[in-house]
């Protein structure tokens, strides 16, 4: 989609690095991105499959119950099956998943409702969908330092990850030595304080909700920092004024230490017991 109708390519959830390093972690040997040049994209099916074949030489090949291949995506699974078996090679497609979500409704898990999930601030429910926490995976980067003045430091996520709707969530942050702390998560563009920029920034908290500050030995900013969203608390407002703001602020870290707490401490035991 990308290459042939960009200005309709969907968001991507996370880049492609990430999603390496996942299968990777997952017993992967290697993970190589097919770049979709006009050469690739114009192959037929049966040339496409060689192609394939020929270069990467697969025991197994595994793909989804609606992958298109080949010039005007006339290849199907079917024909996958059929074309690789004359090379030798087995196929197997993997069948829908569905996942039922907080509503009660059953969802086919795909990164088409992983995205309209994640544009709703609903979540939960895109973890349900992915099996896992939404993730923004970046590095810290230097922001406005109006956090600080108002008692509520914040650390910007310079990330490729998708951002899901303008609000407040509550996040589990892995920091670069492992360890996991909460985190009040702001997304958007900060009308209070005049931002125009969408960004997301987190204030890391521990079990109790109490603010944290764990530089330590690292630099101020350009360390890496990962960012669980956990659930939506709510809606960003345009305050009327900053000391409002920091009062809501307060309250904010109050729900997010409720919910993320719990979660925090489950972990703690869980590595301990």
């Amino acid at each position: 989609m990308v290459t042939l109708n960009p200005e309709h390519a969907p968001e991507q959830i996370e880049p492609f690095a990430v999603r390496r390093q996942r299968l990777l972690a997952l017993g992967a040997d290697e993970v190589i991105e097919l770049t979709p040049t006009a050469e690739l994209l114009s192959q037929s099916p049966q040339s496409f499959v060689d192609h394939l074949v020929d270069t990467y030489q697969p025991g197994v090949i595994v793909e989804g119950h609606d992958f298109h291949f080949g010039k005007r995506r006339a290849g199907t699974p079917t024909v996958l099956r059929e074309l690789a078996g004359l090379r030798g090679v087995e196929v197997e497609i993997v069948r829908p998943v569905e996942v039922s979500l907080t509503d009660q409704s059953i969802v086919t898990a795909s990164s088409t409702m992983t995205r309209w999930l994640l544009q709703r601030g609903r979540v939960r429910d895109a973890a349900f969908v992915l099996g896992r926490m939404h993730e923004l995976v970046g590095q810290v980067v230097k922001g406005d330092q109006i956090g600080r003045s108002i008692g509520f430091r914040t650390a910007n996520v310079g990330t490729e990850s998708m951002l899901p709707r303008d609000g407040v969530y509550g996040a589990v942050v892995t920091l670069p030595d492992g360890a996991r702390v909460g985190g009040a998560v702001n997304i958007g563009g900060r009308p209070t304080v005049q931002g125009t920029d969408r960004r997301a920034e987190v204030h890391l908290i521990d079990l109790d909700g109490a603010p944290l500050t764990l530089l330590g030995d690292l630099p101020e900013y350009g360390w890496p920092i990962t960012v669980g969203l956990v659930g939506w608390v709510r809606d960003q407002v345009k305050f009327d004024s900053v000391e409002m703001l920091s009062g809501q602020l307060g309250r904010d870290v109050k729900r997010v230490a409720g919910m993320v707490g719990p979660l925090m401490k489950q972990a703690t035991q869980g590595a301990t017991g």
